[in-house]
């Protein structure tokens, strides 16, 4: 069989096209393996021990037990304030390496828990007293809301913007929430917005409103 001197050039240079070509996808899919293992160890890690025990740790039933919720499951302040009692690995050691955390809410009548994340856990919520307003905002800006009443249990997707409201003038509300990390990871976004020293210039430019009024937010967040 024949071939032209110019069909012979165009195979060849398809040949080295190829490579470059086959080299990208590659690499896109040594990137997309990574990017999986990341993801997948984004969480708490796995143990090789049964528990982990602080040095020093008389190790006995009393290790495994964490009394701190006792009085923050009923009641709830009178105020407008809310109030979280929680079970993490800070307060719980037992919790290291478990992936498993509570916290009690507690809100008074028109108590908020403002617009918060957690970096490393989805938060699953129970109303176990009076109801609350609740709602999250995905990444592509769309908000989903409920009103939860008690009995009813909620998800917070992983590390979205989340909040609980008790719409109610006269009496508390609280509820449980569980989490799949022993150190969730909350991110209040008043606090770390307008409470972590961001220059106040910068924080106006970007919610186009004036010093003044950053100002104000500042101080109000800086407890």
């Amino acid at each position: 069989m024949l071939f032209s001197p110019a069909l012979s050039n165009l195979r060849n240079k398809s040949k080295r096209i190829d490579l470059p070509m086959a080299g990208s996808r590659l690499c896109l899919l040594l990137f997309a393996a990574l990017a999986v293992c990341r993801t997948a160890h984004a969480g708490d890690q796995d143990i090789l021990t049964d528990f982990i025990v602080p040095p020093g740790t008389n190790l006995d039933a009393n290790f495994f037990t964490f009394t701190g919720l006792r009085q923050s499951l009923w009641g709830g302040p009178k105020d407008g304030s809310f109030k979280a009692t929680k079970a993490s690995q800070v307060e719980f050691p037992a919790l290291n390496g478990q992936s498993v955390s509570y916290a009690v809410l507690q809100y008074g009548p028109k108590g908020i828990n403002p617009p918060h994340t957690h970096t490393r856990s989805t938060e699953l919520l129970i109303v176990v007293q009076g109801k609350l307003s609740v709602g999250f905002v995905t990444a592509d800006n769309k908000l989903f809301t409920q009103e939860l009443y008690k009995g009813d249990v909620f998800a917070f997707p992983k590390g979205l913007v989340h909040f609980q409201v008790n719409q109610d003038p006269k009496y508390p509300a609280i509820a449980i929430s569980a989490f799949g990390s022993a150190n969730p990871g909350t991110v209040s976004l008043p606090k770390t917005i307008f409470g972590s020293g961001i220059d106040h210039w910068v924080l106006a430019q970007s919610f186009k409103t004036d010093a003044g009024t950053i100002e104000k937010l500042a101080y109000a967040n800086s407890a």
